[in-house]
This record gives C-alpha cells, sequence and structure tokens, in this order.
C-alpha cells in the first residue's frame, strides 16, 4: 500500500470516502469493512474508522458487490395516517404494511419475501401523516442518495386538492418567487387540472413543503398525493400494497 505521509487533516474517514464516490452508503460502508471486504490501494482494510488520502484508490472485493446486489427497495402506496419516518405516538409507520400480505399481486418478480428485507430498510423521501401515494423504501444506500442527497436532481410528481381562489398570479407564485426557510425554493413546474385540483413537480423536498407553499398564496391543501418519483409511477399499486422495484426500473 502507499504510504506517503499526508496530514491528517488530508485524510477521511474509508466509509466516508466510499460514500462521496457513490460506492454505497456509509453504513453500508462499515459493514463491507468489518467483514473485509474493501481494499485500499490494493491491501485489504477491516479497521472501522480506518483513514485515507482523497487520491487514494478503493476497490470492493466479489463478496462486497454481491452483498450490495442484495439490497432490496420496495414501493409503497402509503395511505393516510402512517408515518414514513420514525414512529409517533399513535400512528403506524410505513414499514409496519411491509408484510407478505401486503404484497401487490401484479408483483411478477420472483423474489421471496424475507425478514431480510426489513433490516436497515428506511424511507428515501417521506410523505407526511395526512399525505398519500408513492413511497420508497429502500436497504440501498446509493438510491437514498439519489433521492435525497443534497446533489439529488430526481423530480416529484404530486396531485393537490385545494381550496381558495386560483389567479395567475399564484400559479406564477406557486412556480417560481416563494420563500421557504428563509431561503428561495427551486423553480417548480404547476398545472391547473381541474377548479380544485393542481399538478406540482418538484425537485426538492422541504419539510411540508407543498402544504407551505399552498399557504403563502393563500390556499389551503386538502388532499396531498405523490404520483412518481423520477421515471417511477406509483400507477396501479393498490392503497396500502407494495411491490419490490424491478430491475429494469430507474429513478
Amino acid at each position: 500500500m502507499n504510504t506517503q505521509a499526508a496530514s491528517p487533516s488530508d485524510k477521511i474517514r474509508l466509509s466516508k470516502a466510499m460514500a462521496d464516490r457513490g460506492l454505497c452508503s456509509r453504513r453500508e460502508a462499515d459493514v463491507l469493512i468489518a467483514r473485509g471486504w474493501v481494499r485500499v490501494d490494493g491491501e485489504p482494510v477491516s479497521i472501522l474508522g480506518y483513514k485515507i488520502r482523497p487520491d487514494q484508490d478503493i476497490q470492493l472485493m466479489p463478496e462486497a458487490r454481491s452483498h450490495l446486489r442484495q439490497s432490496v427497495t420496495i414501493l409503497l402506496n402509503k395511505p393516510l395516517g402512517y408515518v414514513s419516518g420514525q414512529p409517533e405516538k399513535g400512528y403506524p409507520t410505513a414499514l409496519s404494511l411491509i408484510k407478505p400480505e401486503n404484497r401487490f399481486p401484479g408483483d411478477r418478480l420472483p423474489w421471496r419475501w424475507q425478514p431480510a428485507h426489513l433490516r436497515q430498510l428506511a424511507a428515501a423521501g417521506r410523505l407526511d401523516i395526512n399525505s398519500q401515494g408513492l413511497l420508497v423504501l429502500t436497504q440501498d444506500g446509493r438510491i437514498a442518495r439519489q433521492l435525497i442527497g443534497s446533489a439529488s436532481r430526481v423530480d416529484k410528481e404530486y396531485l393537490v386538492r385545494f381550496r381558495g381562489e386560483i389567479t395567475p398570479r399564484v400559479l406564477s407564485l406557486l412556480e417560481h418567487g416563494l420563500f421557504l426557510d428563509n431561503q428561495p425554493l427551486r423553480k417548480a413546474n404547476v398545472r391547473l387540472l381541474n377548479p380544485d385540483q393542481l399538478q406540482l413537480v418538484l425537485w426538492e423536498g422541504k419539510k411540508r413543503q407543498i402544504r407551505r407553499m399552498c399557504e403563502r398564496v393563500g390556499l389551503e391543501a386538502l388532499q396531498l398525493k405523490r404520483v412518481r418519483i423520477g421515471a417511477v409511477r406509483l400507477g396501479n399499486l393498490p392503497q396500502g400494497k407494495w411491490r419490490y422495484l424491478r430491475p429494469d426500473e430507474k429513478f
């Protein structure tokens, strides 16, 4: 291994470097390192917290690649009243719906559900308790970073039932010109589908963003449903049912 001296401040944790290079998430990196499945400049590393220089080469052993391929991603049509992430008193979690009896009968993948598919399964882009529609839960850190990382450019489409008066000025502000948390929002695509229904396409996901956007322009969001994330659509997935992301589907 290259032993060229480097200042401690020049080095970063191996797990962080792996995540930054899109190889896996930091949590997954720790697992791979602990199992001895990662090489740095050709030498195996199994020490958690190990630091490297930014210019050093990282290789994943075949066992590591096989382990990452086993990660699953699940699409759920989340109903109202379920929380996407951490449990909240009095509300069931979206994760509680991921069980064999709730699998969509139209899911044609030959994969068998197993309890291991729940391990470290987490929502990548949340829906609040009073929202419904497409929710992605994944064990794959690369997909999570693609959907919710700071550099994410994946768009998300919502249908919103509202109460209030729609004017050209309101539509213009929803598209561009609003601030949340003292920051300007990215440009959105907004279309009036019916007198009481909007289609919104966003490229970001601040907390309760659509509801707060509506409040800013004098509208009340009555019903919110996410129908698409990138190229993946909710389609005919029934409410409360889930299916596996197909190998041919990409966000």
